[in-house]
């Protein structure tokens, strides 16, 4: 693959094969801005793990202190909580009526869809929609609650939901190239502290193999464990 000017003249003033302590590195990826846009930063974890094995499944959530630095857009699949969601700020509220929407394709496009537990069994009819696209409300995502309203305001001040691959890698987006590297780095602590967390008893030895940060465009660059 051939790279831009801009790309190789970033990664001139980095060592791709060092590791580096997670602010030297922060300062790098800040400094290497290569497309016009507001990039992402995104950390990939690289964990041991048997993601065949049901017992050895890392998921969870995690609330970043100064959030993504992207407005989620929320969608409420309910039949009792309608008016907290509304009150909250979701994007799109419903019952019976959403999931058909969502059935034949005419919902609106969202990033999270929270349900409350009794829409559970209803939901079961879109679940091969939403699964593959990682928007199917569980229990573990604390997606499936009767708390909407809080539900709804966390997620807008920044929790975010993280679980493996399958290859056994965590990847998640924890800021923006406009975030100062403070920012940045108290997002990425908080989101490696949540993974770190989420080591299922079943893991033996080492659980994270290696780190590496990235901006949407940019390299990825070592982080020392």
């Amino acid at each position: 693959m051939k790279h831009g000017k801009k790309y190789r003249a970033v990664v001139e003033k980095m060592d791709l094969k060092k590791v580096y302590a997670i602010d030297e590195a922060l300062k790098l990826v800040h400094g290497g801005k290569i497309a016009k846009f507001d990039e992402s930063v995104e950390v990939h974890v690289k964990l041991n793990i048997d993601p065949k094995k049901g017992d050895e499944q890392v998921r969870g959530t995690v609330v970043l202190p100064h959030g993504t630095g992207k407005t989620l857009k929320i969608a409420v699949v309910t039949s009792t909580k309608a008016k907290d969601a509304q009150e909250a700020g979701a994007d799109l509220v419903g019952g019976e009526e959403l999931i058909e929407k969502i059935k034949i394709g005419k919902a609106e496009p969202f990033d999270v869809l929270l349900a409350t537990p009794e829409m559970m069994p209803k939901l079961a009819a879109v679940a091969k929609i939403l699964g593959p696209r990682g928007l199917m409300p569980s229990p573990k995502t604390e997606t499936v609650t009767d708390k909407i309203k809080e539900a709804v305001e966390m997620l807008k001040k920044g929790k975010a939901s993280f679980k493996n691959d399958n290859t056994g890698n965590v990847h998640q987006v924890f800021g923006k190239l406009s975030f100062d590297e403070k920012r940045l780095q108290e997002n990425y602590e908080a989101i490696v502290e949540a993974i770190t967390k989420a080591r299922p008893a079943g893991v033996k030895g080492r659980y994270v193999v290696s780190i590496s940060i990235c901006s949407t465009m940019g390299p990825g660059l070592k982080i020392s464990l």
